[in-house]
């Protein structure tokens, strides 16, 4: 198995089986990946979808909503492969992104993990801008080596927000976080982001800000 890929679910009925299609159609061999989906306590119908797709997915269920980061922790614990990447319920990507990232690591093992580039799309799939991922990063479609996400200590389950930046922060003192200039990846724009909830928002930035700073702090001394 050398990749895992890593989609987690909290009432997504809308988008999952689009997310879900994305992953198991990559042009890839199918016997060296899997695909884990994590549903972390939904209430609508989004448990109903994922079970439909039957063996083609490795499916896990949690009792109650644990949180973004936790459901990737139980991802990660699951995966087989040498490489896991997430996909977001709401996000899909092109056909060949496992192909390419899986061969760039591959080819460069100074490299600790892979990002691509992405566009940002409206409910309707049309593209509205393209994106750096070195410029601005998001979560997914990064392929981690499994070990490296070990080693730093997954993800921070406090972290219910910006549990992506706070882990790339510990992630990248460590191991380095190549690129590659093709917009492989779609991320969804639509309004029930979890990230449009400010309030929220706000509170997890103010708790990133001051990992940042005790983090300068440690390397000052």
């Amino acid at each position: 198995m050398k990749v895992s890929i890593i989609i987690t679910c909290y009432n997504r009925q809308k988008f999952i089986a689009r997310a879900i299609r994305s992953a198991i159609s990559q042009r890839f061999p199918r016997d060296d990946f899997e695909v884990i989906v994590v549903d972390d306590g939904s209430t609508d119908s989004s448990r109903a979808v994922i079970t439909d797709f039957g063996e083609e997915v490795v499916s896990i269920f949690h009792d109650g909503n644990k949180g973004l980061p936790a459901a990737r922790n139980t991802g990660i614990r699951k995966a087989k492969g040498r490489f896991v990447m997430h996909l977001d319920s709401d996000d899909y990507m092109h056909e060949d992104l496992l192909y390419i990232e899986e061969m760039h690591l591959a080819f460069n093992p100074e490299w600790g993990a892979v990002a691509c580039d992405y566009y940002e799309v409206d409910e309707d799939e049309q593209h509205l801008e393209r994106y750096s991922a070195m410029k601005d990063p998001i979560a997914c479609g990064i392929m981690f080596r499994k070990e490296n996400l070990i080693d730093v200590g997954l993800y921070d389950e406090r972290m219910l927000l910006c549990e992506d930046e706070e882990l790339r922060i510990r992630y990248e003192e460590k191991f380095e976080i190549g690129n590659v200039h093709l917009p492989l990846y779609r991320y969804t724009k639509h309004h029930h982001n979890i990230t449009k909830n400010a309030d929220l928002m706000c509170e997890f930035r103010q708790k990133l800000s001051a990992i940042k700073e005790s983090r300068r702090k440690q390397k000052g001394q």
